[in-house]
């Protein structure tokens, strides 16, 4: 085996390991009334809206890197809160798009603060520069990934 392959599979690791550690991060220390995987569905629900776009359950699995059956639980309990609500395509039945109620605006608000002042805490204690840079490595090491697979 070259050290090239050796080296690789040496970095594969790392790259399971970092994937996995993932799954360890939290992003509060304070009870919310959202879960941390609800609350990034209710942020995509909101950059969606922002951004005058409509998502449906696909979607929402396929950003938060989850399954559709994860996302069907979640999305019929947000329901039965009357957090968010499923709205018919006009033009695909089959079609059934994810959309945050008015009541929704609100508690999202609240555990978004309570989430901030955490991750805030964590930065300014980790150190703002590191953090900074450790995002810009993050993001630029994915980007290569995708130009590499989409050529």
């Amino acid at each position: 085996m070259s050290k090239q392959t050796e080296k690789g599979k040496q970095n594969l690791i790392k790259v399971f390991q970092m994937i996995k550690k993932r799954e360890d991060i939290v992003i509060t220390d304070k009870p919310t009334h959202f879960s941390d995987t609800e609350i990034r569905l209710m942020s995509e629900l909101f950059i969606a809206k922002y951004e005058n776009r409509k998502l449906i359950s696909s979607e929402l699995a396929r950003l938060l890197g989850v399954t559709r059956s994860a996302i069907s639980q979640m999305v019929q309990k947000l329901e039965k809160e009357e957090m968010i609500v499923r709205t018919p395509s006009p033009t695909d039945k089959k079609i059934a798009y994810v959309e945050l109620t008015k009541g929704a605006i609100k508690t999202y608000q609240k555990d978004v603060d309570v989430c901030a002042q955490f991750v805030g805490t964590l930065v300014e204690e980790f150190g703002e520069e590191k953090f900074e840079k450790m995002y810009e490595l993050f993001v630029e090491f994915t980007d290569l990934a995708k130009k590499k697979i989409n050529g």
